[in-house]
């Protein structure tokens, strides 16, 4: 049976803060986005929409009039977050683009760029650079007055690239998007290796077919960049948890680029559980499924790394009675990596938090819980 969002669910999502709009106070993001904004505008002198829509979109535009497969993956309730059969919250800010398109008038002639900051939501691992609520930009431009070609691309990518890491190397290799053509990604050289900024690319014909335009009068530019990322990025900050701190001296560096000073945090705590999983668990729905269950103590968690997954058939008939697992699941090795941003967590404390990630994950009848008491 198809799972939906409960409407708690719902509210904490639609309640998390945009760290790119000013609206909701002042934020590191903001000045980033708008160099990139003042780059391209120096770069080319065309009209700009800062654009923010609900988070809330049609599957239709998030998925289907982007072009891609009704077989994607991506689309798979176990990485999407539904609200129902037809309307979810967006996985990407590109799913304006579609309602964009479509809202444009084919006979009066425009060229223009068009920034859609903003959070997406996703199912996704629990690490220093991941997290289930990334900001994103979507940096398109629509004309119908020239042929924008690979040539403007490149200029997009460079001023892109100059904006967020100045003097940086940077390279673009061949990539696929449905709704590109030429698709590229845009990495960066850091410290003797390569990360990935951005992904890029011509827009797609279909897309202005779809939106009842001729693509022989319209062409496009599309690109969109993890906001998270690129501002760690700029101003070296190690794990993406610092972005949304409390902490009064992690906050204070958080409303400028000005380039990332350690803060004493405290020694981290490991606990490793084995618990009984569906043959199908991989790291992004164990860090769905933890975020959800700790709420806001999720904070505390560095990583949750799976260490192995073994099936119920691979494992030795001795670890298959102990614990009592069936067909069609699997035994998961898991890494807990505690270290909180705020005040000193203690063994007790520890200890239930890995209790209540096991209860929250383990799906066996065999319970093996360390916490005093329990």
């Amino acid at each position: 049976m198809p799972a939906y969002l409960n409407p708690t669910e719902l509210h904490n999502a639609l309640t998390i803060r945009d760290l790119s709009n000013p609206n909701d106070g002042p934020h590191a993001m903001q000045p980033l986005l708008h160099d990139v904004l003042r780059g391209l505008r120096e770069q080319w002198d065309v009209p700009q929409r800062l654009i923010r829509h609900s988070p809330l979109v049609s599957v239709s535009d998030n998925y289907d009039r982007l072009g891609f497969s009704p077989a994607d993956v991506t689309r798979d309730q176990r990485y999407s977050r539904y609200v129902s059969p037809t309307v979810m919250l967006r996985s990407h800010t590109s799913a304006s683009i579609p309602s964009l398109l479509r809202s444009l008038d084919p006979v009066r002639p425009i060229d223009e760029l068009w920034a859609i900051p903003g959070l997406v939501y996703r199912r996704d691992a629990i690490d220093r650079t991941h997290v289930g609520t990334p900001h994103q930009v979507d940096l398109w431009r629509v004309s119908s007055l020239r042929v924008l070609d690979s040539s403007h691309l490149q200029e997009m990518v460079s001023s892109l690239v100059n904006a967020v890491l100045p003097d940086a190397e940077w390279r673009a290799v061949r990539a696929v998007h449905p709704y590109t053509r030429e698709g590229l990604q845009v990495d960066v050289r850091m410290d003797d290796e390569w990360l990935e900024l951005a992904e890029c690319g011509l827009m797609a014909p279909q897309l202005f077919l779809d939106a009842g335009l001729d693509p022989g009068q319209w062409s496009g530019l599309a690109l969109g960049m993890g906001l998270d990322r690129a501002l760690m990025l700029r101003k070296g900050i190690p794990d993406i948890r610092l972005l949304r701190s409390a902490d009064p001296r992690i906050r204070q560096q958080m409303v400028d680029l000005a380039p990332w000073k350690s803060v004493s945090c405290m020694p981290s705590i490991s606990r490793d559980i084995s618990i009984v999983v569906a043959a199908d668990m991989d790291a992004e729905l164990l860090g769905d499924r933890v975020r959800m269950a700790l709420d806001d103590r999720a904070e505390d968690l560095e990583s949750v790394e799976l260490l192995a997954l073994t099936a119920h058939d691979e494992l030795p008939p001795a670890a298959r009675d102990r614990l009592q697992i069936l067909p069609g699941q699997a035994n998961a090795l898991i890494r807990l990596v505690l270290r909180p941003l705020g005040p000193t967590m203690t063994d007790p404390e520890a200890n239930q938090l890995r209790d209540d990630v096991y209860l929250a994950l383990h799906e066996g009848p065999v319970l093996e819980l360390i916490a005093s008491g329990a």
